[in-house]
């Protein structure tokens, strides 16, 4: 007996090192992993949010066909917008870069007839620094495509990555209700219904998740259309898709865009476009965080509006811009595993009142298919 209770905690002690050094190796593999793993579960969140478009299709057509139409779509429509936007923005910024002397000589005319501006100029030399700066600016548009020339290998980087992503994604929309009916297969037939309506309402959450910041990218595109147009703003459509790109990001996006659209108002009628569009993008920034957004999301992915919020806050500072993109759809999910876990224990203690001699489901008795699904 003593040798006996000697060797218990040696056992235990050997056992729990084994824990903790697999857990440390799989963490490292993890960290060393972490690229591919995310470039899988990007592959993941983009397969599930276009399953739908690809079953309705799949109605019409054969599945492959289906695929191809919506990953051409997906394919086509950010090279239709970046050529819209980039060029004009690339023809403004030359031209800004060439009349930018221009602009120097206005501002030094505007402070010499201002005595205290004029007062300021003799004792720092403002206008005096701005006009070397000035003249030096379009030389400087030359090593800029320096710049963009040694920024290449990331962009090329960047879609080796994509084209990765996009084939992954292709693979799980094509083959994935076959893995998962085939890992389904191996639980009992209740938990295999409940696992099921789990994973189709997950699905259902991130589809409707991007079904609703489309929604909302576009309301921001078009009213920002639409206010750049009164006041006369060039380049309204390019600025247009940029301020509805960049909603996408919630929280953030529409506070980046109004900024780089208000910089452009400087150039139109200053200050008077500037002041409009800076006091409309205040309101319409409120308006978007605090009524469109979590309304759309709460019809689309079925999330309360202050949980919304929260997600979005707690995602943004634990990832960045990633993290307030996948928090809703995330926040979801969460509430679809625990609104499937209450239910099954209320089914539990339901069956346990009604029949109490009947073993629970994880026993040896079989009692796992008693479980009835609950409805819906």
């Amino acid at each position: 007996m003593p040798t006996r209770a000697s060797e218990l905690p040696a056992r235990s002690i050997l056992r729990i090192v084994t824990i903790v050094v697999l857990a440390a190796l799989a963490l490292y593999l993890i960290f060393l992993l972490r690229r591919p793993i995310g470039w899988v579960l990007t592959a993941t969140f983009i397969a599930v949010a276009l399953s739908a478009p690809v079953n309705r299709l799949n109605n019409h057509m054969r599945r492959g066909f289906a695929i191809a139409i919506v990953y051409l779509g997906l394919i086509l429509v950010p090279i239709g917008l970046t050529a819209l936007v980039v060029p004009p923005l690339v023809t403004q910024g030359t031209n800004f870069a060439e009349d930018l002397p221009k602009y120097a000589n206005d501002v030094q005319d505007y402070v010499n007839k201002n005595k205290r501006l004029r007062e300021l100029d003799d004792k720092y030399d403002l206008t005096g620094q701005l006009q070397k700066q000035a003249n030096q600016l379009p030389g400087r548009v030359g090593d800029a495509a320096k710049v963009l020339s040694d920024i290449g290998l990331g962009l090329v980087n960047s879609i080796f990555a994509l084209v990765n992503i996009l084939i992954l994604s292709i693979f799980i929309v094509s083959r994935g209700r076959e893995w998962t009916d085939a890992a389904l297969r191996l639980r009992p037939p209740a938990e295999r219904e409940r696992m099921r309506r789990i994973l189709d309402h997950t699905a259902s959450a991130v589809g409707g998740y991007v079904q609703g910041a489309l929604t909302i990218a576009l309301i921001a595109g078009v009213q920002a259309f639409i206010v750049l147009e009164i006041l006369g703003v060039p380049f309204a459509a390019p600025l247009a898709v940029m301020a509805g790109l960049a909603s996408l990001i919630p929280l953030v996006g529409a506070t980046a865009a109004a900024i780089l659209i208000g910089v452009v108002t400087l150039f139109n009628n200053f200050p008077t476009d500037t002041i409009i569009w800076a006091v409309w993008a205040v309101v319409y920034q409120q308006i978007e965080n605090n009524i469109i957004q979590p309304q759309v999301q709460r019809r689309t992915v079925q999330v309360q509006p202050f949980v919304v919020l929260v997600a979005v806050l707690f995602g943004s500072t634990l990832l960045g811009i990633l993290g307030a993109i996948v928090a809703i759809p995330l926040a979801a999910s969460i509430q679809i595993v625990l609104r499937e876990w209450w239910a099954w224990r209320q089914e539990l203690k339901t069956q346990a009142l009604l029949d109490p001699d009947r073993p629970p489901p994880d026993d040896d008795g079989g009692g796992g298919g008693v479980i009835v699904p609950s409805p819906g």
